[in-house]
């Protein structure tokens, strides 16, 4: 069976188990196969460039939203007529659609797949003298591969981890225990952290921004050593790196990699400084996927950012904000949480009544009306009220453009103040006061750098960022149902975690089905 190498001919793990047998002896409608495609660097090049282009499809309103609706951070949203499923993730139930994690599954062994084909490839290209292109290749592929195991394995639990591409003997693979999965996590982002240069992308017009880094990869190294070792209960992460090592390699991010602050939070969010906004290539940004409005209307293009629409104000567009679905409403206790001299209250949430915007719910027809939306990622309008994206001739469900930021400056300062706890107490206590001071503008609001604390500290300024739900998942299960559990308001806001699911979320239907009996559903989902 041949490979193609063309985008849309790409398909994921298990998904090829419903092909039929002629699709599969096919001839290719293209000339470019795997089996005389990969002969020079741009060859390789155009591979790896394949395997960045899955990133995008995780903005299509997957884990990101889904994980935010599921944590305390959000409920449900959306409009009164709109499907249940939103509601669901919400409420932890799992009724009327049983493919609802579908997505994050399979754009997950999408990216899994394509890393591997060009990892595979490497040795058929000529390199000539340029061994150090090669190697740096690699890095990116296996940093990549590294993230999309990881995206996986944080939602689902066990997974099925692949270092190869599957034959046709292997569509019914069984998941595998999680130290088997992060040993290759922590192996490709090992090789990536020691074989990347010291290169930072974060400036002006660089053409290389959104590419992976030396100092991604520690910070990434460092998120999955946390999530692992809490979640698992572990001292190192997978017998692969230990704790001092990761120490190691999150101060060095720290101190060596160029990454900053940007003065003001609020000028790292569009719709929260329009006329200050720091701009996506901003020192901040460790790591972001990268998106554009080059569409303008294509649905066949995927350069936007689709994720957007989904958390923007619902029935038309309001103020500066640009209309949307009315995705994920915040939880009040979650603003409630921020002092008023915290300058992210403000620059996160977007504050209907405190903010003179007459927001009719019952017109608008949204679903759970909490008074409060995204701000962060929220599409803008121009000074005529127009969707700045449909100014430009784009469509603004699909056409959206802002970047998404998958890690932030402020995050590696965090992990890094969490992991030097109980060894270098003083620099922790440095790492955290630097968010703080920015947060509040001064120095006069700093608290003392303990493990609740720095917890605490990452829900304030990494909220809605897509990394709640997996912190409280490494809390533990009584931390989680404490946080999520939600009495307040009236019965259409109420909300019972359930321990017996450790916080997995429900593997897809149509996955169990088609591995004939090999993968077997998460607990608390049957």
């Amino acid at each position: 069976m041949k490979t193609y190498i063309k985008l849309f001919a790409l398909s994921s793990l298990l998904t090829l188990g419903a092909c039929s047998e002629d699709f599969l002896e096919n001839e290719p409608y293209t000339d470019k196969v795997t089996e005389n495609f990969y002969k020079t660097p741009s060859d390789a090049f155009e591979g790896l460039v394949a395997v960045y282009d899955v990133l995008q499809r995780e903005a299509y309103g997957t884990q990101l939203i889904v994980s935010e609706q599921a944590s305390d951070n959000c409920f449900g949203g959306f409009g009164i007529a709109d499907p249940t499923v939103d509601l669901q993730w919400d409420r932890f139930q799992y009724t009327t659609d049983k493919d609802m994690n579908a997505l994050t599954w399979s754009n997950s062994y999408l990216g899994i797949y394509r890393a591997n084909v060009l990892l595979e490839n490497l040795d058929k290209v000529n390199w000539g003298a340029n061994t150090a292109l090669k190697t740096r290749y690699e890095a990116e592929a296996r940093f990549l591969r590294a993230h999309f195991h990881f995206q996986a394995a944080k939602m689902f639990g066990d997974i099925i981890p692949l270092d190869h591409t599957v034959t046709t003997s292997e569509f019914e693979l069984p998941r595998q225990a999680p130290e088997v999965t992060y040993a290759l996590i922590a192996n490709d982002l090992k090789f990536a952290a020691d074989n990347l240069g010291p290169e930072n992308y974060s400036q002006a017009g660089n053409a290389n921004y959104g590419r992976i880094t030396k100092w991604a990869a520690e910070a990434y190294l460092a998120r999955t050593f946390l999530f692992y070792t809490g979640a698992y209960n572990k001292t190192d992460l997978a017998g692969v790196v230990t704790k001092p090592q990761v120490v190691t390699y999150i101060n060095d991010a720290v101190n060596n990699s160029g990454h900053g602050l940007v003065a003001d939070f609020a000028n790292l969010w569009l719709a929260a400084s329009l006329e200050n906004f720091a701009g996506e290539d901003n020192t901040e940004m460790v790591w972001a996927v990268r998106f554009n409005g080059s569409g303008k209307g294509n649905w066949d293009l995927h350069e936007g950012n689709r994720f957007q629409v989904n958390i923007a104000p619902r029935g038309g567009s309001i103020g500066r904000y640009a209309t949307g679905w009315g995705g994920a409403t915040v939880n009040p206790k979650l603003v409630a949480a921020y002092d008023n001299a915290d300058s992210r209250k403000a620059a996160s949430f977007i504050d209907y009544a405190g903010e003179g915007l007459n927001f009719d719910p019952q017109a608008r027809e949204q679903r759970q009306y909490t008074g409060y939306s995204w701000k962060k990622y929220c599409p803008i309008t121009n000074a005529a009220g127009t969707a700045v994206v449909e100014a430009n001739g784009g469509n603004f469900q699909i056409d959206n453009y802002q970047d998404y930021a998958i890690i932030r400056f402020a995050d590696v300062l965090l992990m890094a103040a969490e992991l030097n706890l109980g060894t270098n107490a003083a620099l922790a206590q440095t790492d955290l006061d630097r968010v703080r001071d920015r947060a509040f503008k001064s120095t006069t609001n700093r608290i003392p750098a303990t493990q609740a604390n720095i917890m605490e500290e990452r829900r304030l300024e990494l909220a809605l960022e897509g990394l709640r739900y997996f912190d409280l998942i490494r809390q533990g299960m009584p931390v989680m149902k404490a946080a999520i559990d939600n009495t307040t308001g009236d019965s259409q806001f109420a909300v019972t975690f359930r321990p017996e699911t450790l916080g997995w979320f429900p593997l897809p239907q149509s996955q169990i089905v088609l591995s004939n009996g090999t993968i077997q559903q998460n607990p608390g989902w049957n």
